[in-house]
């Protein structure tokens, strides 16, 4: 069976069109409920959600559906996706429950699920779901009725969950931090985090107000953050996504990081404490001047598919703990299951702290390398990988490159584009390497 609703990350849409309605979302929480009922005897799931008006509306169908498939729900208000998962491992439910679309504007939505451990579950449960909608309700009887009710304190837990990941013996204090939470999911928890950690908090982008969730604010429009920065005279800038997965950072010159070079900073703080690091996980977008920068300190590079997803099943299936994206989904699977904005800026100022050494410092010599990225669009029935002449400028390009770049050529997922990326240690070079490669795709 095939998926019809389940996408890479879960349920997402545009709320008002299907399947991000209320009677599908109904519907959704009795089918999950009658899976969950196979392997548990009265299940509770924990339910959070970001800052979207259209939560109200999907919390409300499936605590409902979940209701009626005799599953107790438990309740924590707005919570960033990491503190769902979080909650899910602390407190022994059956399932977490997450409603967000993350970086997507307000009128979207959409549902992400976690197992009892707070991880991402397989493929084989989201089928099992599928299977379950397809399938005529069975609604329990009254006196087996699922309840719901709230968990009062979930944001304190998840505060002290972000602090502990941060080095007992470090402070923050003496440092002034602008953050940004894209009036979003960590509107109430990422100030708190740092104040309580020591820092000065300047705080952009928590007021949230139903509708301005990532409008303007947060980690996929960093603009306002670093203007924030330069006027406050702050020394950093932590900007967060609607859901606080996803991380930016900004240091007192304005100057962006992005995920690709966090991570380096992440393996370099643990190698400086003598920790092993045997390797590490990006994806196939991962800048090359980190691979190279992590192999020269003998720390393996390896490359996933882009996705969040796909980077925690490399790390799971290799044993490793620390991977990312250049988007700012970082993991530490030591500190937490899944991707967390909040910890992830904690681990890198964590190394600020316990190196005395800026950010910019310990990047030097990390130059990122110029990328230069040509959509050609794609005739109707054109196969892009028997094009003869594209197979023969590849040989030739990669040939010229050798270890000063890489190619990377992928078919678009969503329209009828190839994509040719072309990465090298000039500018000049990997403009005119593209440039030839896509000349060749559309003879």
């Amino acid at each position: 069976m095939g998926r019809k609703y389940f996408g890479t990350d879960g349920i997402r849409g545009t709320v008002g069109q299907g399947p991000i309605t209320p009677d599908f979302m109904m519907r959704l929480g009795h089918a999950v409920g009658r899976v969950l009922s196979k392997s548990a005897k009265r299940p509770t799931v924990l339910i959070g959600k970001d800052t979207r008006i259209s939560g109200y509306m999907i919390e409300s169908a499936l605590e409902a559906g979940f209701a009626s498939a005799g599953v107790n729900v438990l309740l924590t208000g707005p919570l960033p996706t990491p503190g769902v998962a979080y909650l899910t491992r602390a407190l022994r439910q059956d399932l977490g429950v997450v409603i967000s679309a993350s970086h997507n504007p307000f009128a979207d939505n959409g549902i992400k699920f976690f197992s009892a451990k707070g991880e991402k579950l397989p493929d084989a449960w989201e089928l099992a779901v599928e299977a379950a909608l397809e399938e005529a309700p069975q609604w329990v009887d009254s006196a087996s009725l699922g309840r719901a009710k709230r968990l009062e304190d979930a944001r304190g837990r998840y505060i002290e969950f972000c602090k502990n990941s941060f080095g007992s013996d470090l402070t923050l204090k003496g440092l002034k931090i602008v953050v940004d939470a894209a009036n979003g999911a960590a509107y109430h928890v990422a100030p708190d985090v740092f104040h309580e950690l020591g820092a000065e908090v300047i705080s952009i982008g928590c007021k949230p107000d139903g509708f301005n969730i990532n409008a303007g604010f947060g980690a996929t429009a960093p603009g306002a953050l670093v203007e924030a920065v330069k006027a406050h005279g702050a020394d950093y800038g932590v900007a967060l996504d609607g859901d606080a997965d996803r991380l930016q950072l900004v240091d007192a010159n304005g100057r962006l990081y992005n995920g690709d070079e966090l991570l380096y900073v992440m393996v370099a703080d643990r190698l400086s404490q003598g920790l092993r690091v045997p390797g590490a996980v990006g994806t196939l977008m991962t800048n090359m001047a980190v691979e190279l920068a992590l192999r020269s300190r003998d720390v393996e590079f390896v490359r996933a598919k882009v996705g969040d997803r796909y980077v925690l099943e490399e790390l799971a299936a290799r044993g490793w703990q620390l991977g990312g994206e250049g988007s700012g989904h970082l993991l530490a699977l030591d500190k937490h299951t899944t991707g967390d904005g909040i910890v992830s800026a904690l681990l890198v100022l964590q190394s600020v702290c316990r190196s005395g050494r800026s950010l910019a410092e310990q990047l030097q010599g990390v130059d990122l390398f110029p990328q230069t990225l040509i959509n050609v669009r794609l005739q109707s029935g054109q196969d892009w990988k028997t094009n003869r002449r594209l197979a023969e400028e590849q040989t030739a390009v990669t040939a010229e490159l050798g270890d000063r770049g890489r190619i990377l050529i992928r078919a678009s997922g969503t329209e009828p584009l190839l994509r040719v990326m072309v990465e090298a240690s000039d500018a000049g070079l990997a403009q005119r390497c593209a440039q030839r490669l896509a000349e060749a795709v559309a003879a």
